[in-house]
């Protein structure tokens, strides 16, 4: 029997903690949580209150009951054991994690964080007796020619108003101060100040100046964790020095200063310089020393500097979940060393955005890849690709299953391989992954049957899909005119899945339209447009000329998250991208023309594809026109229970925070490891 922490929730001011239940026997009312504080060994039983299926059960208990008076003690570290009071079964079994969150502010002097020990077993960690003066950052960078500071704009899911960055000069009595601004993430701002701003040869503290609950506070802004990952020194145009310096008492100090000649870069800098530099090196060389033992142990040595490897679709495209976490990687720790593994058909678009790269399958690559801390991947890599013992792979994977995977497949049609071959290389690969990330339950339990998957799941929902939950109106305005999507006309998007028995060659699968495009532009032309997006694997490029205007074919963009979010409606058949679109509640019609034979003869289901989906399914060509005429008469579907059935299956469990807490995880592991 086993108990996993998976998921946190806010109702009604409570946290309620979600529990995976495994070989777990029912009835769940007679169920538990004990949470044991690890200190003082005070205990606290809170009895199941909701029983979500046979497999996850939830309780809600008020943070404000894990703090207690205790002398001296202001960090509550509870253990938690699923409490079971059965007539044929009793006993404690302690629960497992598979969750991590972010910090979250519960007053203005206590907050909460949910994490995980040594062993894999969930922490409830409270932290109380915070200054009310204090204010704690998520990152502080000095790049662009700004001072760019993220931070959290709610505390305890309250919206934190009228927020002011501060810079108070240290030895005079002056300050000036620049308005915060919301980032994409939600809850978290970001605020900017221009170098250029910063008066010379000063030294000033950052504060915080806010409302909360009425009151106007001042605060001083501090950062909990070590500046390593964050770049703290910066040449302004006119060749003046900033840096960044965090104080004994985790206080933030910005130096502005002539920039050292170059006899004195030659000497070692001046004495500022050097000690923020040695402290800097110092927080490096812990970070890296595990990874260095390990690799004198094996003959290989990894770079000094944490460096994290991304790929996504075997390197073909620079996109989904990782590009997520890449990108808010480098915003908050633009110090790490981030490479990414493509194809060479990738290099343009690398070098055009200021990517830095390494092409697959050469020695440079290889070499990089036994180097690194980190791969981050949405697909499998080669079987034949080591991974060293100090690497974390963590596999973001690409989407909610519909279609069975690996084990479940019970008749593997793919060219160049066998059903035995094809299993025995998924569990093979599975096994290396040291984090899998998942987006829902459902996802959770068929990739533990399907991959034969025992470590850890971060079930976080998916990075890719934090874009959807953050974006607004105005950024669909701009992502249409950045495509050359008329702003005046509808767009329907077609997304199809590739069939496993349309092979062409090996890694490569044919597709025609199933349905006419002369019939589209005839019935939809003049109000709408059709965007097609075909899956990475297939190989041959659609043929719509003739059809400019009305049909686009973006099926090597990037990123996918930018058609949805572009699109009136979706048009798939088997492919998850249904799951990834339902966030944003906008109409799903399916288009299963091959149907019965798919089902049956090719890789099956795990979703009753007839009942459980969350649109309506068109057989035929004439059906399908049809539908589109009535779905996009529908544009929101908040107000269709069976829709919204399906969205709080699948999707509620994603609040737009996915890659932050994947970035947190990593640094997590890095300053652990540390």
């Amino acid at each position: 029997m086993r108990a996993i922490l998976s998921g946190l929730h806010h109702k009604k001011n409570l946290q309620e903690l979600e529990l995976e239940l495994i070989d777990v026997p029912e009835p769940f009312d007679d169920l538990a949580v004990t949470f044991l504080e690890k200190q003082t060994k005070a205990s606290l039983t809170v009895p199941i209150s909701k029983v979500v299926s046979s497999e996850v059960v939830r309780l809600r208990i008020n943070a404000a009951d894990l703090q207690f008076a205790a002398e001296g003690q202001s960090e509550f570290s509870w253990e938690m054991y699923l409490n079971i009071q059965q007539q044929t079964t009793r006993g404690l079994i302690q629960v497992e994690s598979e969750y991590l969150s972010d910090r979250h502010q519960f007053t203005l002097t206590s907050y909460y964080q949910l994490n995980s020990d040594a062993n894999g077993m969930a922490l409830f960690n409270m932290h109380t007796q915070q200054a009310e003066d204090e204010f704690s950052i998520n990152a502080i960078n000095l790049q662009d020619d700004q001072l760019q500071i993220i931070g959290p704009s709610h505390i305890n899911n309250q919206p934190i108003t009228n927020q002011r960055l501060v810079l108070k000069n240290v030895t005079e009595d002056s300050s000036a101060e620049w308005p915060i601004t919301k980032m994409s993430l939600h809850g978290l701002f970001t605020a900017a100040i221009p170098l250029s701003d910063l008066a010379a040869n000063t030294t000033q503290q950052l504060f915080i100046r806010s409302t909360v609950a009425g009151e106007d506070l001042e605060q001083r802004v501090v950062l909990s964790k070590s500046l390593a990952g964050q770049v703290t020194q910066a040449v302004t145009g006119d060749h003046r020095l900033v840096l960044i310096e965090k104080r004994f008492d985790n206080g933030i100090r910005v130096q502005e200063m002539a920039s050292p000649t170059l006899p004195q870069r030659l000497a070692g800098v001046p004495a500022k310089l050097g000690s923020a530099s040695k402290l800097f090196n110092l927080l490096m060389d812990k970070i890296n020393l595990v990874y260095m033992r390990r690799l004198f142990k094996r003959g290989h040595r990894p770079f000094e500097q944490p460096t994290l490897i991304f790929e996504s679709f075997g390197g073909r495209q620079v996109s989904d979940s990782p590009y997520a976490i890449y990108q808010l990687f480098t915003q908050l720790y633009p110090g790490f060393n981030f490479i990414w593994s493509i194809d060479r058909s990738q290099k343009k678009f690398c070098k055009e955005n200021g990517i830095p790269f390494v092409v697959r399958r050469t020695a440079k690559w290889v070499r990089t890849l036994e180097k690194a801390s980190f791969w981050i991947s949405n697909a499998r890599f080669p079987a034949w690709v080591r991974k060293p013992n100090y690497v974390t792979y963590i596999q973001t994977w690409h989407g909610t299953p519909l279609k069975k995977l690996g084990l479940d497949i019970e008749n593997v049609s793919m060219p160049g391989t066998t059903t035995v071959k094809y299993h025995a290389n998924f569990v093979k690969e599975a096994n290396r992954w040291d984090a899998l990330v998942s987006p829902n339950d459902y996802s959770t339990r068929i990739f533990r049957s399907a991959f034969g998957f025992n470590n850890q799941i971060l079930k976080v929902g998916y990075p890719r899909n934090d874009e959807l939950l953050n974006s607004t109106p105005d950024d669909i305005v701009t992502l249409k005119q950045q495509l050359g999507i008329p702003l005046d006309k509808k767009v329907v998007l077609y997304a199809p899945t590739y069939r496993d028995n349309q092979f062409a060659e090996k890694g490569k699968y044919t597709f025609e339209l199933p349905f006419s495009l002369d019939e589209f532009r005839e019935k939809f032309g003049q109000d709408a447009v059709l965007v097609l997006r075909m899956h990475y694997l297939i190989s041959n490029a659609l043929d719509i000329s003739g059809y400019e205007g009305v049909v686009f074919d973006f099926s090597n963009h990037p990123n996918i998250s930018d058609l949805y979010l572009i699109s009136d409606m979706l048009i798939t058949d088997y492919s998850s991208v249904f799951f990834d679109f339902a966030y944003l509640k906008r109409p799903i019609l399916f288009y299963p023309y091959d149907y019965h034979m798919y089902k049956d003869e090719l890789r099956g289901f795990y979703l009753d594809y007839e009942k459980d989906l969350p649109g309506e399914i068109a057989h035929n060509e004439t059906q399908l026109l049809d539908l589109i005429g009535k779905k996009l008469q529908t544009p929101d579907m908040s107000d269709n229970q069976k829709f919204m059935d399906f969205y709080r299956r699948f999707c509620a469990i994603d609040d737009g925070l996915s890659s932050l807490k994947i970035v947190n995880y990593v640094v997590q592991q890095i300053e652990k490891n540390g």
